[in-house]
């Protein structure tokens, strides 16, 4: 006589060391994740817009103060333009300087885009700085800068 054993709970708890084994290389890597700084912030502006002087004014970007939850951080951009076919926004370009890649999006537009404005949502993983330049069909360059602070998980941080 022959039993067949059928043992499910092998099967999770094989899952479960399985899982256990990726949280603890991904607590192990984690702190060693490399962060844009603000001077890699910089240098990447410069090769996108060289030694371009950028005003202040025009551009607003409304982010929040504080986020609760830094795996969706809402992110909505204005850009004062008449968007007509002499003076209109190209392009906006986002960057942040405590994500792993500097330049988080870019947005472009046309006059017929009817209203230089966009919305979306980030992650920001730490409190860090997130600027907004937008580039004009004359060639000028705004751009403005705010700091959001991404508190962990709700309690500050």
């Amino acid at each position: 006589m022959t039993f067949q054993v059928d043992a499910p709970h092998l099967a999770t708890r094989r899952r479960a060391l399985q899982l256990a084994g990726i949280a603890a290389l991904a607590a192990v890597l984690a702190p060693r994740m490399s962060f844009a700084t603000e001077a890699q912030v910089a240098e990447e502006m410069k090769k996108l817009f060289g030694g371009k002087v950028m005003g202040e004014g025009r551009v607003k970007l409304d982010v929040p103060e504080i986020a609760e939850n830094g795996l969706v951080v809402p992110i909505n951009i204005d850009v004062d333009s008449p968007m007509t076919d002499t003076d209109f926004v190209k392009s906006v370009h986002v960057f942040a300087d405590g994500n792993p890649l500097p330049q988080v999006l870019t947005y472009t537009f046309t006059p017929q885009s009817g209203k230089a404005s966009a919305s979306a949502r980030m992650r920001l993983a730490q409190t860090q700085n997130v600027i907004a330049v937008a580039e004009m069909s004359s060639g000028a360059l705004f751009s403005t800068k705010a700091q959001v602070k991404v508190t962990i998980g709700g309690c500050g941080g």
